[in-house]
């Protein structure tokens, strides 16, 4: 056979691999139920095209293949939402994320290098399999760590879609449950191609062992899953039932509105839709806080810009005194010139007075709502007009809500896209949080996948620390989340409601992704540099 002819061969397999693998990730990553079992066998036929490599480049190309198509089908909605935002062409915004592509999904080509160096040394043994796999997982999971990823994205995720599996990342977050999906995969390979080699009798005796390890990793992750279920279950009230209202009014593109209606008809329109649906449920039933959603009041509150902004403030406050219940909102915090995106609670005090505290998101999304100091130039904002001017926060924070008879409860609060930040989220359990209460605004991305997304990494924040929350967006998806994930309670992507929530009780329960964060990154990075250095290092020693 010709050159030609093999490199012809070698393309089409890897082709053939990389989109095999696409497929089924995207199903997996669909969230449903029946496509879980995918998990387990969705890199298998990527893994069978790095089999195949003979070089370094060979790897680094299979690697890079598998992100620019994992990029295209899981995120093919971002350039669309990109070009709305932007007003830059379809075109530009898909050549930027295909460019980013293998940046943001950095783990592919890493781990095809690993996995390719590690298979070069003499393999004989089951010791030598778990080498390999152990040791090419912990390298995809140290690389997601290290690397910036815009949208925290990682295989384990789409467990979310299985109510036992997933309760196994209040153990190592998401990234513990990818660690256990790649071992899965090599498992299923390794049983694969005893099968094919040495046929279906001689084939399923070699396959025993991978087939064995495979169940441990399932049915260990089950009996976990189950065992942390029933305790969050099995948990008893001890505190009063809290109530929280959820006002989801679907007014979005507040530029475009004002463009054709004028700033203050905007607000005007926005702040008499939400106390019409705040009255509304305030009508049926007793509460003990009122939440908006994030940037719903589109200017700064508490430092009017103008006479007009003043009565707006005064408005707002008037409705909080008179309905005499806490209202927590989204809104714009000013402090020396320095404007931050900011969750403003305002509740009556006890001593009859207006008391007033605000949280500023701290992880802002680059370019749209932040430019780094180092970067930012008259240049950059003449090119990019949309680009943001809010300033970072101070870093996780716990606000206090009061409660009737003298209680209070320590609320976590969130900002959109600081819901994708485990470790960040942990730090505020660890200063006491009892509720994580979330504004976002999803708008840019109705009536695509991604509002579906944002909510999952919601619920692995509620997983991970064994918190219930609850979650008001501008569109959708507006939510209460149970502490083991399970969404309770919805307002669809692109409606109108309000609704008001019984949140369950936090069951007090331990987890390490509280105690230790996102632990399992940096050790991953660690480990898998030691299990790739040390077996050269003791050869040259016994040299």
């Amino acid at each position: 056979m010709s050159a030609s002819a093999v490199r012809s061969r070698h393309l089409a397999a890897l082709l053939l691999g990389v989109a095999g693998s696409t497929g089924l990730m995207w199903l997996f990553g669909s969230l449903e139920a029946r496509w879980v079992a995918l998990g387990w066998l969705a890199f298998v036929p990527w893994l069978w095209v790095l089999d195949r490599a003979g070089s370094r480049r060979e790897a680094v190309l299979a690697g890079a293949a598998l992100s620019l198509s994992f990029t295209a089908a899981i995120f093919g909605w971002f350039p669309g939402a990109l070009q709305s935002y932007s007003g830059a062409p379809l075109a530009l915004c898909w050549l930027a994320l295909l460019v980013l592509a293998p940046f943001m999904e950095l783990q592919f080509i890493t781990f095809a290098l690993a996995r390719h160096h590690l298979r070069k040394a003499p393999q004989e043994g089951p010791l030598a399999f778990w080498r390999v796999a152990l040791t090419g997982a912990l390298v995809y999971v140290g690389t997601e760590w290290l690397s910036p990823k815009l949208f925290a994205e990682t295989l384990g995720q789409g467990l979310y879609a299985s109510e036992s599996l997933r309760q196994g990342a209040d153990i190592a977050g998401a990234h513990g449950l990818t660690l256990l999906l790649l071992l899965g995969n090599e498992c299923v390979l390794a049983a694969g191609r005893a099968l094919v080699a040495h046929g279906p009798r001689a084939g399923f005796r070699r396959a025993m062992a991978p087939l064995a390890g495979l169940a441990v990793l399932v049915l260990g992750g089950f009996g976990y899953g189950q065992f942390r279920y029933r305790q969050v279950a099995g948990h008893e009230a001890q505190e009063p039932e809290l109530v929280v209202g959820v006002v989801q009014a679907n007014i979005t593109k507040y530029e475009k509105l004002a463009a054709e209606m004028g700033m203050y008809d905007v607000v005007r329109m926005v702040l008499d839709t939400h106390y019409q649906l705040s009255d509304e449920l305030l009508q049926n039933r007793k509460l003990d806080l009122l939440v908006w959603p994030e940037t719903v009041y589109p200017t700064t509150f508490g430092t009017p810009k103008s006479e007009v902004g003043a009565e707006f403030d005064a408005e707002l406050s008037a409705f909080v005194t008179q309905r005499r219940v806490p209202l927590l909102f989204g809104t714009y915090d000013l402090e020396q010139q320095r404007e931050y995106n900011a969750a403003m609670l305002l509740g009556p005090g006890r001593d009859g007075t207006l008391a007033r505290s605000a949280y500023r998101k701290t992880m802002l999304f680059p370019l749209t709502e932040w430019v780094p100091e180092a970067i930012d130039s008259p240049w950059l904002r003449e090119r990019l007009p949309w680009t943001g001017y809010w300033k970072r926060g101070p870093g996780p924070q716990t606000l206090k809500l009061p409660l009737r008879e003298g209680r209070s409860l320590t609320l976590a609060p969130l900002i959109c896209y600081e819901s994708i930040f485990p470790s960040y989220v942990a730090e505020e359990a660890r200063r006491g949080a009892e509720l994580i209460l979330t504004l976002s605004n999803d708008s840019w991305f109705s009536g695509t996948p991604a509002p579906k997304l944002h909510l999952m990494h919601a619920a692995f924040r509620s997983i991970e620390t064994r918190l219930p929350q609850v979650r008001v967006t501008n569109s959708g998806i507006s939510a209460l989340i149970s502490p083991t994930g399970e969404v309770l309670t919805e307002v669809p992507d692109d409606h109108r409601a309000s609704l008001a929530v019984t949140v369950p009780p936090a069951p007090r329960l331990s987890t390490l992704m509280v105690a230790w964060g996102d632990w399992l990154g940096p050790t991953a990075l660690l480990l898998s540099a030691v299990l790739l250095l040390a077996p050269s290092r003791l050869a040259r020693r016994g040299a």
